[in-house]
């Protein structure tokens, strides 16, 4: 027996293998830095590229927060109050916190407590960012080819605007951070759409740890820069969700400096693919939906063999999520290639086929197994397997593979970037 732990939903979940050929995938760690309040200090007052986030905002200034949503695990219930501080010689009425939902579903307001802390949330204004309503966007710029953006109207709107994010590994846009936390997630939902489009998710460079040559990270950078962003403040984190670093100032100069710093931690070189890979996905706040789990079976489906088994936990408190077309479409295709056919055929992007698209791309080479709180026939109608049990289904893939059979476990899940050493695959 070899006795792993994943991260799964907010307590984790152990399991003992019935294997002994294990090899556990997981980011080098890095302790959480000795002080926190005194290291973002020294971030926003030496940042990267731009003068001191105070000499920036003026006392008159209306001032846009973007944070992410609740689908992200960035430490806002911390970050927000050192912010506010540093701020202080603004009016809080001169603040807006804008959650930066994309195309996700909004967040109630006891979540929104949550996410900010009691003080944020009783003193601030808050708002959550809607795609799909005209009244709450404003004309932002076009795209390099010309279409029109549009974005939240209190960002657009705004004299000063600072962008809050979390660096982690991304599997369309190289990593996540950066101008991502304004493109797609202040935008109009069309913007968002043609992003997606299936050409640029199908992309080989839209993947895992690529920053350079990334048709998404391009988009997102192109879009995300339409209007000046003042400030940017990301941070790394270890599976603690403790702070490992800052990175702060100019955007593009920070975000660099933070992926870099991701990437030496997280991507692991694997020297052959594997016919097992259990992963997680990184547990609360990244497992709440099925939808957000695709992360989760991509990180596994990097190194699992043509036609192996992944199993991916993740509780998923909130089933499928609320927002667009995920469970639908899943449901009303026979399979995975089907999937595929229909949004290669749509004469325009379908909200949410880039997440159908590249969990299709995963199951027309491999079986994906899920242990969740899911029922198991809505498992079944997503082209998935429901797992009850995740030692007693790797004994029973053991019997058809033999019990020797290598087993690869990411128990972060999406926060390693795990890869074949030599680009080899069975």
């Amino acid at each position: 027996m070899t006795r792993v732990v994943l991260q799964y939903g907010r307590t984790g979940l152990p399991i003992d293998l019935p294997a002994k050929n294990v090899t556990v995938v997981e980011p080098r760690f890095v302790p959480g830095l000795a002080d926190e309040p005194a290291a973002f200090r020294e971030a926003v007052r030496r940042p990267i590229g731009r003068p001191a986030l105070r000499e920036i905002v003026r006392a008159t200034d209306r001032v846009a927060i973007v944070i992410p949503d609740h689908t992200r695990p960035l430490p806002r219930e911390r970050l927000m109050p050192w912010l506010f501080a540093e701020l202080d010689h603004v009016p809080a009425n001169n603040f807006v916190i804008i959650n930066g939902t994309g195309s996700h579903r909004a967040n109630t307001p006891d979540e929104l407590r949550q996410m900010v802390g009691d003080a944020v949330f009783q003193q601030y204004r808050i708002v959550n960012h809607d795609s799909r309503a005209p009244a709450m966007l404003a004309a932002a710029g076009r795209t390099v080819d010309g279409r029109a953006v549009a974005m939240n109207r209190d960002y657009v709107e705004a004299d000063r605007r600072i962008v809050l994010g979390f660096i982690e590994p991304h599997f369309m846009a190289g990593f996540s951070g950066g101008y991502k936390g304004v493109f797609p997630a202040v935008a109009d939902l069309e913007s968002i759409k043609h992003y997606h489009r299936a050409a640029v998710i199908g992309d080989p460079k839209s993947t895992w740890g690529v920053l350079a040559g990334n048709p998404t990270q391009a988009q997102i950078r192109a879009n995300g820069a339409l209007l000046p962003v003042d400030f940017l403040i990301n941070v790394t984190q270890n599976r603690a969700r403790e702070i490992t670093g800052f990175f702060c100032g100019d955007v593009l100069a920070a975000h660099e400096a933070g992926c870099a710093f991701a990437k030496r931690t997280a991507m692991i070189a694997c020297p052959k693919p594997f016919p097992i890979v259990v992963t997680s996905n990184s547990g609360f706040p990244l497992d709440q939906n099925l939808y957000q789990t695709v992360k989760g079976m991509s990180a596994a489906a990097q190194i699992v063999t043509d036609g192996g088994l992944i199993i991916a936990a993740a509780e998923c408190g909130d089933g499928f999520p609320e927002h667009g077309s995920f469970k639908k479409f899943l449901f009303e295709h026979r399979s995975a290639q089907a999937m595929l056919d229909t949004i290669d055929a749509a004469p325009a992007p379908i909200e949410d086929q880039w997440q159908v698209q590249l969990l299709a791309l995963i199951l027309v080479r491999a079986r994906v197994g899920v242990y969740s709180k899911i029922h198991a026939t809505d498992i079944r109608r997503a082209h998935l397997e429901p797992v009850a049990d995740i030692a007693a289904r790797v004994r029973d893939e053991f019997t058809r593979i033999g019990a020797d059979a290598p087993i690869a476990v990411l128990p972060e899940g999406p926060m390693t970037i795990p890869y074949l050493a030599e680009g080899v695959r069975d």
